[in-house]
């Protein structure tokens, strides 16, 4: 390289520094590098750790040890002072010297601060890769441990410092506490692999392609790191397609799960959206900005049962029937069923849409993942998933608010036991069940101060209603109805009766109700923009007819007629299950009562009432066949390792 060569690179990566650092000052932004000496001290550390000769991330460099040289730097380590300096001509010859046989070879001297580098020695050295766009720079490295607190950053770093025994990578770092388990599971790699060398030289050589298509599309200007946006993009692509794909196909990818990675900046990234707020902005800007309602809808719905031997899938066939004959002109249907999860499932979506699908409807939360990957493929296409807290928000979620029916049966079951002490069978520790159970206590208690529930778990137990029988139970809340027509001895709750069980009532689902419903909204042009980069978890109730309840004929007519007035008052918002003072099994006070608690307490409610006997069972307690829609839906999903096969990573 010639020394002309390295003054105009000199000169470019000057004006660059100086356009920084007056772009600083006009944003009131500090305009030179942060000193590492100026913000900590001694009481916000726990010790240091020499971790050696390390290839560290220059994107991570952020400032320096101390002031010295700070003010010949702009913020992003490019120089500013005159070319004619003594600065500017030992710049120029690292600068020959770092495109010459020999190379910049000598390791700065640095200090690590959670997860971001200062340097002591070689600031010049940093710039001219910085100014070249070098990925990494040997650095002889001191690791500052931050004082252990419960801040999120702290909580993430700390779990930082675990992973990196297992890669030796900063590049590895993430923003969220529980992300290191699902890369390794995305990887392919066990929980607590360690990785070789060439896994390490694998990794780096996707990371690294994938973060330039990643900054190009905004990437830089998110508050999240590359590995955070890279992880969500695994979540939808494989790890060996990163190399397989050119550059623009690789932004394509990006591009087309970008809701999913903004998302990423949101503290809650769900919008848990009731009756009163279940689409977009109603007011006269949102009806003249809304896109353009289609005239016909042409939906698929998918179920990966069979309606013919699963109650659920028989239930979502029903739904589906009712609103061919509710929006018999309005649609048109098509159906896939027994559909295998993974490639089949991919497929059986291509073919819809092939066949003119503009909505997906996939009736059980397993198929998120074949939802996820239509999300991104089909950018236009109207995808709904059964479930509840996804924080996708390329595919929106559904589901009904069962708790409100299963206060009015709590309520039922008070006023019908005799001693207070009342049994509940519940299916799966997944979001809302706890609310579940709650609620019924609530309205337990509502016609019986004193009752007393306990509950058992299907998922951990075979017959849990017979072995509650047997403790001499006679009121016990068992499964809930699945469609109306189904009406069975020993549906919802139940009166133990000459050895016999007589349903009393029983709440059920109205599935019909929540597809015409959402129908009526993508005609009606009602339909969120995933680009805002939230998801959208519809949760209605009894006020939508998204769930009711059936009373049965051995119910005494003023306790149905008391059902029927609780019915009505949540439906018109006068009766608030959650409305009342709560204290947990450990004695502590969730609420006081002056304030019900919001909807996002309520669906994520991992807690109990100090009035129900029997606790919310481990993960390792279920039955395998629980496990998977635990994984999916569990109120504890982000505390269990995720497997290599896990459908949400």
């Amino acid at each position: 390289m010639s020394r002309q060569e390295a003054m105009e690179q000199y000169c470019k990566s000057m004006r660059k520094g100086r356009k920084e650092y007056k772009s600083c000052v006009l944003q009131g932004r500090y305009p030179y590098p942060h000193a590492l000496d100026e913000f900590l001290t001694e009481v916000m550390t726990a010790g240091q750790v020499e971790l050696g000769l390390v290839e560290i991330p220059l994107d991570q460099v952020a400032g320096t040890k101390t002031q010295g040289r700070q003010s010949s730097f702009s913020p992003d380590f490019m120089p500013m002072l005159d070319p004619d300096t003594e600065f500017a001509l030992k710049w120029m010859d690292l600068c020959e010297a770092h495109l010459g046989d020999e190379g910049i070879r000598e390791p700065i001297k640095c200090y690590e601060y959670l997860g971001r580098f200062y340097v002591q020695e070689g600031n010049k050295r940093v710039s001219v890769l910085k100014s070249y766009q070098s990925p990494t720079i040997p650095a002889m490295v001191i690791r500052m441990i931050p004082i252990w607190s419960a801040e999120p950053e702290i909580l993430a770093y700390y779990e930082f410092m675990e992973t990196y025994q297992k890669t030796g990578l900063y590049q590895t770092r993430f923003t969220r506490v529980g992300s290191f388990p699902k890369l390794q599971a995305a990887l392919g790699y066990e929980a607590d692999q360690v990785w070789t060398e060439d896994q390490r030289r694998a990794f780096l050589s996707g990371y690294s392609y994938f973060q330039g298509p990643f900054r190009k599309a905004g990437g830089g200007e998110l508050p999240i790191t590359t590995a955070d946006a890279l992880l969500t993009w695994l979540k939808v692509y494989p790890f060996g397609d990163l190399r397989q794909l050119s550059d623009a196909q690789l932004l394509k990818t990006i591009r087309a799960v970008w809701p999913d990675i903004k998302s990423l900046t949101e503290a809650d990234p769900i919008t848990v959206a009731t009756e009163e707020a279940e689409g977009p902005e109603k007011g006269l800007l949102g009806r003249l900005f809304r896109p353009k309602a289609p005239a016909h809808l042409n939906v698929a719905f998918f179920s990966d049962h069979d309606p013919e031997t699963s109650d659920w899938a028989r239930a979502h066939d029903l739904g589906r029937q009712y609103l061919e004959t509710v929006l018999e002109d309005q649609v048109t249907v098509q159906h896939f069923d027994r559909i295998s999860l993974g490639e089949e499932a991919d497929a059986a979506i291509d073919q819809a849409v092939q066949a003119g699908a503009q909505v997906i409807f996939a009736t059980t939360p397993p198929l998120i993942g074949a939802c996820r990957k239509a999300a991104a493929k089909y950018p236009g296409l109207h995808i709904f998933n059964c479930s509840v807290s996804m924080p996708y928000a390329g595919v929106r979620t559904y589901y009904s608010r069962l708790y409100e029916a299963k206060f009015i049966t709590g309520a039922v079951a008070g006023a019908m036991s005799r001693d207070g002490a009342i049994g509940y069978v519940s299916n799966s520790p997944i979001f809302g069940v706890p609310a579940c159970i709650n609620a019924f206590a609530l309205g337990a208690q509502l016609t019986n101060p004193g009752a007393r529930i306990k509950v058992r778990w299907s998922c951990v137990e075979k017959d849990p209603l017979e072995a509650l029988a047997r403790e001499g139970i006679e009121i016990i809340s068992n499964q809930d109805l699945p469609t109306p027509d189904r009406t069975r001895e020993n549906w919802g709750l139940c009166q133990v009766h000459e050895g016999s069980f007589r349903s009393l009532i029983a709440p059920y689902w109205h599935w019909g109700s929540i597809y015409v419903r959402l129908a009526r909204m993508i005609l009606g042009g009602e339909t969120p923009d995933p680009a805002q980069g939230k998801a959208v978890n519809y949760w209605w109730g009894m006020g939508s007819r998204a769930v009711d309840i059936l009373l049965g004929d051995p119910l005494p007519p003023g306790i149905g007629q008391l059902a029927g007035i609780l019915r009505q008052g949540i439906i018109d918002g006068t009766v608030l299950p959650f409305g009342r003072p709560l204290r947990d099994q450990n004695g502590v006070q969730r609420s006081d009562g002056t304030q019900p608690l919001t909807t996002r307490e309520i669906l994520h409610m991992d807690w109990l009432l100090d009035c129900v006997e029997g606790s919310i069972p481990s993960f390792e307690e279920l039955l395998p066949m629980a496990r998977p829609m635990v994984r999916l839906q569990g109120v504890y999903r982000d505390q269990i390792p995720p497997e290599k096969e896990d459908l949400i990573l």
